[in-house]
């Protein structure tokens, strides 16, 4: 190829980008038959499909996406030298997509909303799913602009930005049989377990931990997404224990009963993570300082009703308050 045409690349940037012909088009200001001439001159000269359907969309061969990860990056420092990015969002038109599970949407997409709707009404926000099987390519192919997840599950070389530290707590129902007491590791394996599986594995790094001590627990019912987890433990004698964002909500309402898990169980720091390639995209750092702070604002909201701090000081005082009647 020895004979580079750089509107093609600028095209085929714009392509994967929008992972669409149309939404291209309307990137680059063309029209969608335009897009599709110079996609089929890409076809002849790179000798390869670059683009198949994918139910009503496209995806990128495995040419193109090698190639786009090679292009991209000095492709974005020309645009940024010849032209700047500039971003007004009273007026901007974008689109951008958050990969990310259904919990954090439950957390921040609603003041997102009202955000967009007060100053930047013609900007698009799309929840991708997120789990950790796509974890290390879904920045990487141009899946999603940002990703908000578990810190430890993204790729080293992604930009991040921590937004709050997340535990995992055991959740009942405020009547359970088990609620309102100590619970000790033998009353919490004769327990029936409810299981957030987005996998469909009927096993978790709970089951992991109890192998390591030579217990293991009945996984009555898993759901594979975290959304109806507090209405399942609300509405039967299932207990679960999930990262304390899932039941924060219920926990500051007084809904659900909340307590330290009796296995012993790392917490995880939530971070937004990004590529390299968008460090001086200025629309992605409007979008990312938004959802930094909605994130960080709402948590601060309901995180501290289900911290492990907050639970072991109320069953210490829970503890005295007894043992005070008992010397009566």
């Amino acid at each position: 190829m020895k004979n580079i045409d750089l509107n093609l690349l600028m095209i085929f940037d714009a392509v994967m980008t929008e992972s669409s012909i149309s939404g291209a088009a309307e990137r680059l200001s063309m029209t969608q038959p335009a897009v599709s001439n110079a996609v089929a001159r890409m076809r002849q000269v790179w000798n390869d499909p670059l683009f198949i359907k994918d139910g009503r969309g496209i995806k990128p061969t495995t040419f193109a996406l090698s190639l786009w990860n090679q292009t991209n990056g000095p492709l974005t420092m020309i645009k940024d030298a010849v032209n700047p990015q500039e971003f007004d969002p009273a007026t901007a038109k974008r689109r951008f997509r958050v990969a990310c599970a259904d919990i954090m949407v439950d957390l921040v997409w609603l003041p997102m909303r009202r955000l967009i709707e007060r100053e930047a009404p013609h900007i698009d926000l799309h929840a991708v799913p997120y789990s950790r099987l796509n974890s290390q390519t879904i920045l990487a192919n141009a899946e999603a602009d940002l990703v908000i997840g578990v810190l430890e599950d993204m790729r080293t070389s992604d930009r991040k930005e921590l937004l709050f530290q997340g535990e995992y707590v055991c959740a009942m129902r405020k009547d359970h049989p088990l609620a309102g007491q100590e619970l000790s590791l033998e009353k919490y394996l004769q327990a029936d377990h409810l299981l957030v599986s987005l996998s469909g594995d009927p096993e978790g790094f709970v089951d992991t931990a109890l192998k390591q001590m030579g217990e293991s627990r009945r996984v009555a019912m898993t759901v594979n997404h975290f959304a109806s987890v507090p209405a399942m433990l609300l509405g039967t004698d299932l207990i679960g224990v999930v990262a304390n964002t899932v039941v924060a909500k219920e926990a500051l309402a007084g809904k659900l009963h909340i307590t330290v898990p009796p296995v012993a169980i790392p917490s995880t720091q939530v971070a937004v993570s990004w590529h390299a390639r968008h460090d001086r995209d200025a629309g992605l750092h409007w979008l990312r300082e938004n959802i930094v702070h909605f994130a960080r604002q709402e948590w601060a909201k309901y995180g501290p009703a289900c911290c492990l701090q907050t639970l072991a000081c109320k069953a210490s005082a829970m503890h005295s308050d007894k043992s005070g009647k008992e010397l009566h």
